[in-house]
């Protein structure tokens, strides 16, 4: 029996892409507060993304330094320490929202507009 032995989702990458694939979709999430990707990424970066939220809810420097290890530019740690976190102070959770908006062309793959509620 396969009880609790729930498989990761890997995107078809190794751990190394999977992990740059993430920082970089959760920076220019933060930045643009909306971006289009795929259901299954969008899916994954909300898990990448909330934590990051709520470290920022925080607003330590403590929590600052944790943002700056998941993230790569200041910028991204910048709006995120004293925009977002003080915008979600009230929020207990759920930032993002996922919303479909087709299918891509070339491949069939489903996309969706994920975004910061």
């Amino acid at each position: 029996m396969r009880h609790l032995k729930k498989k990761p989702r890997t995107l078809g990458r190794p751990k190394a892409q999977r992990e740059a694939l993430m920082r970089n979709l959760a920076e220019s999430l933060i930045l643009h507060e909306a971006i289009e990707t795929t259901k299954v990424k969008a899916k994954e970066l909300r898990k990448f993304v909330e934590p990051l939220i709520t470290t920022a809810k925080g607003g330590t420097l403590t929590d600052r330094r944790r943002l700056i290890q998941a993230l790569y530019t200041d910028n991204a740690v910048r709006k995120l320490m004293d925009d977002l976190g003080p915008r979600y102070k009230e929020r207990k959770g759920g930032y993002t929202r996922v919303l479909k908006i087709g299918f891509r062309p070339n491949d069939g793959a489903e996309k969706v507009r994920i975004e910061l509620v």
